[in-house]
């Protein structure tokens, strides 16, 4: 049995290995191997800080897609509330350990100022839910993606607007979270910042699976995205769940906004770059497929870094661009396909 077993085990992993995901991801590894030898380590290294991070935005917006079936073009604003509010929580904390340089702060006071971004985008995904899109949501259902789309893009307006009037225009960023010598990997030296932003990418991403895979609510989550009708129909209460898909969404781009103050500013329209990734990310990874925008993440970041590297700053989207719209015309449900129904099955 064990042999029939691990055989069968075999066999689906050469089968998977065969598919056009597969082959991606093995494609993927391969060239940033070369890559990584032909320019240095740093390239690799920049990969995958920058992917764990758009991998946060990104499983944010799939979310919304595939649970809500919003097509969610204010997601990066959700990325400059983490940033504002991080700028806001770590600046007296930042004075504070100036002059007490050996306070615990020192260890604890970025992850305080990121548990405080998040806790804030999560608030702000909530207000969003409850005040725009349930109350279309209870009124209309007729043509609800478009009508969700121009929801959203008011909403991006609303809200860089109200963060001129409020915060002005100004630049509000740091120059890190961490002080001291930057660490050194594969010769490259990398700065604490970029060190502890990707491992704290990969301990969200790995809870965010775990929750999603093992909780109650998660499975939850993953019924409504289904089959909304059957979910209710065993009992599941919609309106609670959408709240909390909303709320998980804005909380992550959160989290990687207060994440990268050190990289990315708060100023009124610095979610733009982390939307364009979020949303070529989840078109290669396939509309509403949650965790296969963290491997999407990485193959998008690979290809922003080797675009810089060989050709330049200036075309770091144009590219990226370019291969989103050879997947659209000849594979719509992107690389990985989709595993919940997206907008365009609903």
């Amino acid at each position: 049995m064990v042999e029939q077993a691990e055989k069968h085990l075999w066999a689906r992993l050469l089968a998977w290995c065969r598919s056009l995901a597969g082959a991606t991801v093995i494609g993927t590894i391969v060239i940033a191997l070369i890559v990584t030898v032909d320019r240095g380590g740093y390239v690799l290294v920049n990969t995958i800080v920058t992917g764990g991070m758009t991998a946060l935005v990104a499983m944010g917006l799939a979310l919304t897609l595939g649970v809500l079936n919003i097509p969610m073009f204010a997601h990066g604003e959700y990325f400059m509330i983490g940033s504002l509010t991080a700028y806001y929580v770590f600046t007296p904390i930042k004075t504070y350990m100036e002059t007490h340089p050996e306070s615990i702060l020192a260890l604890w006071g970025p992850l305080v100022t990121i548990i405080a971004a998040m806790l804030v985008g999560a608030v702000a995904g909530v207000v969003s839910e409850v005040l725009v899109f349930r109350q279309l949501r209870q009124r209309s259902r007729e043509n609800w993606v478009m009508n969700s789309f121009l929801l959203t893009v008011g909403l991006s307006v609303l809200m860089i607007n109200a963060h001129q009037l409020f915060f002005g225009a100004d630049f509000k960023g740091i120059t890190g979270y961490f002080s001291g010598m930057p660490i050194n990997i594969m010769d490259v030296y990398i700065s604490k910042d970029r060190a502890i932003a990707f491992l704290l990418a990969a301990v969200v991403v790995t809870g965010f699976w775990l929750f999603m895979t093992y909780t109650r609510t998660g499975r939850a989550i993953r019924a409504v995205s289904q089959d909304e009708t059957g979910a209710l129909i065993v009992g599941i209460g919609l309106n609670g769940i959408m709240m909390l898909t909303m709320a998980l969404s804005c909380a992550l781009a959160a989290i990687a906004g207060a994440s990268l103050l050190f990289m990315y500013p708060a100023y009124p329209s610095v979610g733009l770059e982390p939307l364009y990734m979020a949303w070529f990310v989840v078109i290669l990874s396939g509309l509403g497929n949650v965790l296969g925008a963290v491997m999407g993440a990485f193959m998008v970041a690979l290809l922003k870094v080797m675009t810089v590297e060989y050709i330049g700053s200036g075309w770091d989207f144009v590219v990226p661009s370019a291969l989103i719209i050879v997947i659209l015309i000849f594979r719509p449900s992107g690389i990985f396909g989709s595993e919940v129904r997206g907008v365009l099955d609903k």
